[in-house]
C-alpha cells in the first residue's frame, strides 16, 4: 500500500482575498497591492467562482495605453484589446477559471498548474463555492517536513509493510529530504519496490537504495 499523499487542504492558504463580477480596474489593483497577490479570484452569489483575475490581465491596458495599433494587429490581439478598455472584474477575467478540489493530491495540483500555465488555483467545493487558494509555493510546503517526520513515515509505511519479518535490520536515514535505505532483506524482488514507494513520500528529494538480498549459497556451500 502506498503511502497517503498530502493533498491541497493539507497546503493550501484558506484566507483569500476574492472580488465581485462588477469591482472595478482601480479596486482590483488596490486589493492585490494590499494583500501582496498577482491574482484574484472572481466570485457570485454565494462564493462560486465564476473566473480570475491576474497581474496579466490587467497589463493590457497599459500596454496599449499610448499605443496605435494596426487594424491586422488589432483583429490578432482581440482578448488583450478587449481587456485594455475593461473596466470592472466581468470584463477583465479570465473564464472558466481553472480550479482544483481540496481532496486533490499536491502531484495533480502541481500538473495541473503546469498543463495550464499558471501560477495559482483556486480550490473549490463540488458547487464551485470558494474554499481556498492554492499557490506553486504552497505546492513546495511538503519539501519543508522535517527529515524526522520523513523517516517516520518510510519507516511506518514502506519499511514496516513490506519487510514485515526483516524490517528491523533495514536503516532509514533522511538528510535535507534525501533517504538513504540500508540492510539485508529476504525478498530482493521487493527491493525497487520499497525505493519507488520511499520516493513517493511527500517531502522526498531523493532515494538512495542500498538494500541487498539474502547472500547467495554456491554449490560448494551446499555440499
Amino acid at each position: 500500500m502506498a503511502p497517503a499523499p498530502y493533498t491541497v487542504n493539507d497546503v493550501m492558504t484558506e484566507t483569500v482575498v476574492a472580488v465581485g463580477p462588477d469591482a472595478e480596474f482601480k479596486e482590483i489593483v488596490a486589493a492585490m497591492a494590499q494583500w501582496k497577490v498577482t491574482a484574484v479570484p472572481v466570485v457570485e452569489g454565494e462564493g462560486r467562482v465564476v473566473g480570475v483575475v491576474s497581474e496579466a490581465d490587467l497589463l493590457a491596458k497599459e500596454e496599449f495605453h499610448d499605443s496605435d495599433p494596426s487594424l491586422i494587429e488589432q483583429m490578432q490581439q482581440l482578448d488583450e484589446m478587449a481587456k485594455a478598455g475593461a473596466v470592472c472584474a466581468r470584463d477583465l477575467m479570465t473564464t472558466p477559471a481553472i480550479t482544483v478540489r481540496a481532496d486533490a493530491s499536491v502531484s495533480q495540483a502541481a500538473r495541473r498548474m503546469a498543463r495550464q500555465k499558471v501560477k495559482r488555483l483556486p480550490v473549490v467545493d463540488d458547487s464551485g463555492v470558494l474554499q481556498g487558494i492554492v499557490s506553486r509555493f504552497d505546492l513546495l510546503k511538503v519539501f519543508l517536513r522535517p527529515d524526522d517526520d520523513i523517516a517516520a513515515e518510510v519507516r511506518r509505511e514502506v519499511v514496516d509493510r513490506l519487510f514485515r519479518v526483516s524490517h528491523s535490520g533495514i536503516g532509514v536515514d533522511v538528510t535535507d529530504g534525501m533517504v538513504t535505505l540500508t540492510g539485508t532483506v529476504r525478498d530482493s524482488h521487493l527491493i525497487p519496490v520499497a525505493e519507488r514507494l520511499a520516493f513517493g513520500v511527500e517531502g522526498v528529494v531523493d532515494v538512495a537504495c542500498d538494500l541487498t538480498g539474502p547472500p547467495q549459497v554456491s554449490g560448494e556451500d551446499r555440499g
